[in-house]
């Protein structure tokens, strides 16, 4: 038998399997089922254990802080950051340290545990205020408890306004208000603040009037079959939506929330059904049976509704908002100065809980919501820096993590496990280089001895 025909074929047959093994594993690395987007499913495959739970869900790794009843002690809230706090009735106040050349968000969701009687008198208010104790002008935001001990938010902006007050580096405070009627709940209730930071435009590129026009039709929203969607419990874990049905279930008492990414120029449209309840009485209604609240991506109420429920089909359908655009914020009317902003927007739907006096609590009431993101996205404000690094503005991750409906500790679970995939990928070509590198020396000694006596 020749010798050096013997020698040829082991590493031949042997540098064909080793390198078909190679490519399977590049090609399993790689390509997780569905490409990127199949990730980013597999994540919505698995909803939080958290959504749809009673309590609200804190953004994570906010920081314990403990306002202060006069601004002597006042701790320090530092622009971009997340904190909670608790807050019975009365006002507690903040530091904060502002530049002068962007518009900033300081948001209060304050959180009644469930049963917490509550009553229309009871709110809460934010406002930015001077160092000499005046208020910011045209910054103060209130909400309101109507008879649901609900998660409810409250805004104070600090608006970049040419010659306006309030526009200069240095210290501010922030001071939130609790109200309550003596026989509603006194107790301290959690409250989670963020400031959120505006960058101002490029020079001489900031409009300073509002729009002439407000648009004033009513949305045409879509009728196919739904699609499940579980909303979580508040800001933190809302589930992502974009156009479409989605179905969900409401118990009395429950708020449920979502997000929906509407870009510069686009308008949202939306509407929110329930139906037929398993009733225990013959009769029974509950006038704020339906609610329906939608939040700026700042956490400020733009618009909300309510309807009554008595066990029968009824639904809420909100005006389609003005087109997103930065001199909104000029405007005189609440709900055009919320659309003054791109990034997501926030529906939260409330199941009253009077309803509980002639249903069943235990089977849930089937929920339908109506979504429509209309117009093309139009071009962005030149802003001075990135939109994005403030948590404002949409793009591929929003529409993404739309499409999968995803919350955003689930987006940002799938993202994290993507860069992992990423990087065993790159480990995985690596070795697979390495590997045929040195099949390729071994073919050539092969070769080399075949003519070797």
């Amino acid at each position: 038998m020749d010798r050096g025909r013997v020698r040829s074929r082991v590493p031949g047959t042997a540098v064909a399997g080793a390198v078909a093994l190679a490519l399977a594993a590049a090609v399993v690395v790689v390509a997780p089922p569905g490409g990127a987007h199949g990730a980013y499913a597999a994540q919505a495959a698995e909803p939080s254990p958290q959504a749809g739970s009673a309590a609200y869900r804190p953004a994570e790794g906010a920081k314990a802080v403990e306002g202060k009843p006069t601004t002597a002690d006042a701790p320090l809230l530092d622009v971009g950051g997340v904190y909670s706090d608790t807050l019975g009735p009365g006002e507690r106040l903040y530091r904060l340290g502002l530049d002068d050349n962007s518009s900033v968000y300081v948001s209060a969701v304050v959180q009644p545990p469930r049963g917490a009687k509550v009553g229309y008198g009871d709110g809460i208010e934010v406002e930015i205020i001077t160092t000499e104790g005046r208020r910011c002008q045209n910054n103060t935001g209130r909400a309101g408890f109507g008879y649901d001990p609900v998660p409810v938010s409250a805004v104070a902006v600090r608006r970049l306004e040419e010659d306006a007050e309030c526009q200069g580096r240095g210290t501010y405070f922030a001071r939130v208000t609790r109200t309550a009627a003596k026989d509603s709940d006194q107790r301290a209730w959690p409250v989670e603040l963020k400031i959120q930071r505006e960058p101002g435009l490029g020079t001489g590129s900031a409009p300073t009037f509002a729009p002439g026009v407000r648009p004033s039709a009513s949305p045409a929203l879509p009728g196919t079959d739904p699609v499940a969607r579980t909303g979580g419990t508040g800001f933190n874990d809302a589930r992502a939506l974009g156009s479409g049905v989605w179905r969900d279930d409401l118990r009395p008492g429950q708020t449920r929330y979502y997000r929906v990414p509407v870009d510069w120029g686009q308008q949202l449209g939306l509407s929110a059904e329930i139906a037929k309840a398993a009733m225990t009485k013959q009769y029974g209604s509950a006038s704020n049976g339906l609610s329906v609240a939608l939040y700026s991506p700042y956490r400020a109420l733009v618009d909300s509704k309510e309807t009554s429920y008595d066990g029968r089909q009824a639904g809420v359908t909100l005006p389609k908002t003005a087109p997103v655009a930065y001199e909104n914020r000029f405007s005189a009317a609440a709900e055009v100065r919320g659309a003054r902003l791109a990034g997501w927007y926030y529906l939260a739907v409330t199941l009253g809980g009077k309803v509980a006096e002639f249903t069943e609590d235990a089977t849930p009431v089937p929920l339908t919501l109506r979504v429509r993101v209309s117009g093309d996205p139009a071009k962005a404000p030149a802003y001075q820096e990135s939109l994005g690094a403030a948590g404002f503005g949409v793009g591929a991750d929003e529409r993404n993590a739309a499409k999968a409906g995803l919350t955003a500790p689930e987006a940002a679970d799938a993202a994290e496990n993507l860069s992992a995939m990423r990087v065993v990928a790159g480990a995985g070509f690596g070795a697979g280089a390495l590997l045929l590198l040195v099949l390729g020396g071994w073919i050539l000694l092969a070769r080399r001895g075949r003519g070797t006596p």
